[in-house]
């Protein structure tokens, strides 16, 4: 198992997605403006579909444009991995003004699983380009109803690292309020944000990936946010839905795995291949610290539904607990099945025994 670098020469790369008409245009509009943000460029579908009419200065060619703010903003040409390539040697020929991040827009009935998959997994991507997060924006009027309606939807807030509630001005204070507690059942790893007509300080959905990449550090333990999945009652949460057969969030589970023991590169390469083939469909999300045998240091891996990236190595422990931990976010796939094939990590014989006594062993697979 190939591992890579720790990525601090990489430009991160900030997905921003939500529902039809959930507010992420106006909340984009915004972000280009901020004095902070005049070395982003910007990756989106049409530039018909999206309000900047007003911020475009000149046309550089058929698919880029140079905002007023500065931001460099260019359509998906034949694909996202071709577009950021392209985008990659401009800047390198300087044809281009320099850009320290980038943001994807995707449309409202995105599946964002695929733009993912190419920010983990191709090469051309990689080589350049680090996956920073996913942000997601929910109707503050309309979302609740949104989320029992659409599975994109859902599927969106499952996925998010950041989730934006927008329209707080307009909408009811009690169903900001069991919206938020909603997702929160949701997704309990995800920071849930408030916004009024888009207006969002940009520090608090960019650079919220393992790497800081103004300080050139590696801030694992805030990208990982264990503390709130290991306070949340997961099962009481997702109790609150599993009675209406019209949420989708039903099907839609969060935890939080710890395992003592430190797992071999065959193990951790048996149980990817397993996990994948058997369930990936519906691995949402996984992202987590990862101990190796013989080795001092841990490995941060992500993977989102059958693509995983290669791990990263760190450069030492964030804290004094060396153990593997691993947040999951999976669809119709439960915590025990998770644990038993996660014994593919250390033992793959192991997968077929006796599952472990959780109650003798603290929590820890």
């Amino acid at each position: 198992m190939q591992a890579r670098s720790d990525g601090r020469d990489l430009i991160p790369v900030t997905v921003l997605t939500g529902f039809l008409g959930s507010g992420k245009t106006t909340l984009l509009a915004r972000l280009v403006k901020h004095p902070d943000l005049t070395d982003m460029a910007i990756i989106i579908n049409e530039f018909g579909e999206v309000g900047l009419d007003h911020l475009l200065v000149t046309k550089g060619d058929e698919n880029m444009v140079l905002l007023e703010s500065g931001c460099l903003c260019c359509t998906i040409s034949n694909s996202l991995g071709e577009t950021l390539g392209d985008l990659h040697f401009r800047r390198a020929r300087r044809e281009v003004p320099p850009f320290r991040r980038v943001l994807v827009e995707t449309t409202g009935l995105a599946d964002p699983a695929p733009i993912l998959h190419t920010l983990m997994t191709d090469y051309l991507v990689t080589a350049h380009f680090i996956f920073d997060g996913i942000v997601v924006t929910v109707d503050g009027t309309l979302g609740d109803a949104q989320l029992d309606e659409h599975e994109e939807a859902v599927k969106q807030a499952a996925l998010a690292d950041r989730i934006i509630i927008t329209k707080v001005d307009i909408a009811e204070r009690g169903k900001i309020s069991e919206l938020r507690r909603r997702i929160a059942a949701l997704n309990p790893s995800a920071a849930i944000l408030k916004s009024r007509q888009g207006d969002l300080d940009p520090r608090k959905i960019l650079d919220i990936g393992p790497l800081n990449p103004a300080q050139k550090s590696l801030d694992v333990a805030r990208w990982l946010r264990e503390e709130t999945l290991a306070g949340q009652d997961h099962e009481h949460s997702h109790a609150m839905h599993r009675h209406d057969a019209h949420h989708h969030d039903a099907r839609i589970n969060s935890f939080c795995l710890y395992l003592d023991d430190a797992a071999t590169w065959r193990g951790y390469a048996a149980w990817l291949e397993a996990i994948r083939s058997m369930r990936g469909a519906d691995l949402l999300r996984v992202k987590g610290l990862l101990a190796i045998e013989d080795s001092a240091r841990p490995y941060v891996i992500q993977g989102v539904q059958h693509a995983f990236s290669p791990p990263v190595r760190l450069p030492e422990w964030p804290s004094a607990d060396h153990r593997s931990r691993l947040i999951f976010i999976t669809r119709d796939l439960e915590r025990t099945e998770i644990e038993l094939m996660l014994r593919l990590l250390g033992d793959p014989a192991a997968v077929w025994r006796k599952p472990v006594d959780r109650a003798q062993h603290g929590g820890a697979v």
